[in-house]
């Protein structure tokens, strides 16, 4: 279904709410979300069900001429205008509030539907779930365990204000292979992700790579900690995704800006990576995991280049703190739900392109390492510090692979260090739909970052 029945049999009952509370108020929007997630696993069984991640309901926001407010509800037909005005009035301050602006919008009306291209049945799913699963175990008896599952996840929204009615339905899928094998008192883990918007696609790329998934997890057994120092090292797309969004994700979303908690207020149109690097972010920029046709604050999805030819040109806002700079908002308003504010959040994030090809990247390297497979990492916007965690690295002598693997692989320093090291950039590159990404250690969205294969001159331990 295109638009969820409920959501749709609510837009009357939200402009009528809307037009009742601007006789109160001068701004009210309302924005109603409904996400459906199904996961299907096969491991030891077969087990299929809806996900936690699903939610209902609406956002009421508000603005009194001096400060915003929200009220959240899973409903709003029958909600009197009178009982959302009591919940949000404040008692009387002896300091007042400082004024803050009204925002201001366009006019628009209009409807969004993206759907899973090649939708399968449940039946479909499983069996090709446990074909490759199966696979996997028989291939060799080091391999004690495996899981392939899919997840489709299913966003239905609606934004009316005085200006706007929007609404819009999208999909997105991802299928993902977990093993583990053993060997004497030697255990690892791989996991590879495939993410698309289309069923059937998503599970044949993952169908076409179990084989090599698997040869990987029995290579980690054989895999020897880094001695750590500094390497010249090439990133794979995932790691170079990775860097990306822990790099300049975070610091330059602009809510942190507002708060003095970010640095990189400081450096606009400031130098701080090479002249090789081009960075962006946004719902509109690429088709990935958190492309959406407008955010949570009714804003349009967009495409922002956040750094251009290595200088840091403006960052990603929502509605609030682009009114609060003085900026255009950026279309990165995100709620983790209905029930929670809105952020400036990350959405796709990457490097872009360059025009290095990636044979000549390995055969410009005496000794280093290709680091692969995105795991964790962290950043500390203020001090602009970065840790990244690549599940396995692979040695490079005089522009060869040697066969050693190197696990786990943590790169740590300073973010300007990092990306001014960089000295090469593939002019191929791949966006990683997968990821979920938190605000601290809570307010988790669907994000989505990758790049191009990059060389670099970084320090791993």
């Amino acid at each position: 279904m295109a638009l969820e029945k409920f959501l749709k049999e609510r837009i009357t009952d939200a402009e009528v709410l809307v037009k009742e509370l601007r006789k109160t108020f001068e701004y009210v929007s309302v924005l109603g979300s409904y996400t459906r997630t199904k996961q299907i696993i096969s491991s030891t069984r077969m087990s299929a069900a809806d996900d936690i991640d699903n939610e209902c309901g609406f956002v009421i926001r508000l603005f009194d001429g001096t400060h915003y407010s929200e009220y959240s509800t899973d409903e709003i037909r029958g909600l009197s205008p009178e009982k959302v005005i009591a919940s949000v009035k404040l008692p009387e301050m002896k300091q007042p509030f400082v004024k803050a602006p009204v925002l201001e919008e366009e006019e628009m009306v209009k409807s969004f539907v993206r759907e899973d291209a090649h939708p399968m049945s449940d039946e479909e799913i499983m069996e090709q779930l446990k074909a490759i699963r199966t696979y996997c175990e028989q291939k060799d008896e080091r391999i004690i365990n495996a899981q392939a599952m899919y997840r489709k996840r299913s966003v239905s929204k609606i934004f009316v204000s005085g200006k706007k009615v929007l609404d819009q339905h999208y999909e997105w899928v991802n299928a993902m292979l977990m093993l583990s094998a053993r060997e004497g008192d030697v255990i690892q883990q791989h996991y590879t992700v495939e993410g698309e918007a289309d069923s059937r696609k998503a599970l044949d790329e993952l169908d076409q790579r179990k084989d090599a998934e698997a040869d990987l997890v029995l290579r980690l057994l054989k895999a020897t900690p880094v001695e750590p120092g500094v390497y010249d090292v090439i990133t794979d797309p995932t790691i170079s995704g990775l860097i990306c969004h822990e790099a300049f994700g975070h610091g330059v979303e602009q809510d942190m800006v507002v708060k003095h908690r970010a640095k990189s207020a400081n450096y606009v149109n400031k130098q701080v990576g090479s002249t090789l690097l081009n960075m962006h972010d946004g719902a509109g920029a690429v088709l990935s995991a958190a492309s959406y046709f407008f955010d949570d604050d009714g804003v349009l999805a967009q495409d922002t280049h956040i750094i251009e030819d290595g200088i840091l040109k403006r960052g990603i806002s929502d509605a609030l703190s682009a009114l609060e700079l003085g900026q255009k908002p950026s279309g990165n308003g995100r709620r983790e739900s209905y029930q929670r504010k809105s952020y400036s959040r990350m959405t796709n994030t990457f490097f872009s392109p360059g025009k290095d090809k990636v044979e000549d990247m390995f055969r410009s390297i005496k000794h280093g390492y290709y680091l692969c497979n995105t795991n964790n990492g962290m950043e500390d916007p203020k001090n602009w510090q970065i840790q990244c965690t690549a599940e396995y690295g692979l040695e490079i002598k005089d522009g060869e692979l040697t066969g050693k693997i190197i696990a786990p692989v943590v790169i740590s320093g300073s973010v300007l260090d990092l990306l001014n090291s960089i000295s090469m950039v593939s002019d191929e590159y791949k966006i990683i739909g997968s990821g979920g990404c938190g605000k601290g250690h809570k307010e988790w969205v669907f994000v989505s970052d990758g790049g191009p294969f990059m060389k670099a001159r970084a320090k791993l331990g």
